[in-house]
């Protein structure tokens, strides 16, 4: 079993990713917390954590870990101390500990910033993030999805390397497909967009390698 750090584990995504490595035959989840009760909650549903916070040093975070996967997010409160700085700040410890994935949740539109209509602050802010990860000796997946929604998962998306159209896709398939993504044989050193769509998730993450 590889530990998994879960950066953003209290988030309604990073929830969803928690529960799926929990089910997970490959992979056991550590959700990074910032304070007891957040530990508690977790705790109570035998997930093990560990405390950091993303705006502090979070070098001890990665101790005893395998891979990472970054879906925090500031909910545009702190783009910068957060969304960019607190995943650069992760990322660099990453690849002080020789961690063997790191798995970023990204966004569509985060490629090029300066063109998008709106949210274009925070686009820079995971653009900024994305480009120092790819700068690093780490191996990585960078997953850029769609307008995230609540309904229920399908298991399916559509993915490219770079779509050319926009769409939505649900939490549920975000959160697998970045789950997806930790496995060896999947997703190394590449970038990639996803929306709904037909095809299952595993089947459309082989057409990356």
């Amino acid at each position: 079993m590889e530990h998994v750090l879960v950066a953003g584990a209290t988030g309604t995504t990073g929830q969803k990713i928690v529960n799926l490595l929990k089910s997970s035959q490959y992979f056991e989840p550590i959700a990074m917390v910032r304070n007891e009760s957040q530990q508690a909650k977790f705790l109570a549903h035998d997930v093990k954590t560990v405390m950091g916070d993303l705006e502090q040093d979070v070098s001890r975070t990665v101790k005893n870990i395998d891979k990472v996967i970054f879906a925090a997010g500031s909910g545009g409160k702190k783009l910068e101390a957060v969304d960019q700085e607190g995943a650069k700040k992760l990322i660099k410890a990453s690849a002080n500990n020789n961690i063997k994935k790191f798995v970023m949740l990204s966004s569509m539109g985060a490629d090029q910033p300066e063109k998008a209509e709106e949210l274009q602050e925070y686009l820079k802010a995971k653009h900024n993030a994305d480009e120092y990860l790819k700068s690093t000796n780490l191996n990585y997946a960078i997953v850029r999805p769609g307008s995230l929604t609540n309904n229920k998962g399908e298991g399916k998306i559509k993915l490219a390397k770079s779509l050319h159209e926009r769409g939505d896709i649900t939490r549920d398939d975000v959160a697998q497909t970045l789950v997806r993504s930790l496995h060896d044989d999947a997703a190394n050193k590449t970038t990639f967009e996803i929306i709904k769509g037909d095809t299952l998730i595993g089947e459309a993450m082989n057409t990356l390698s």
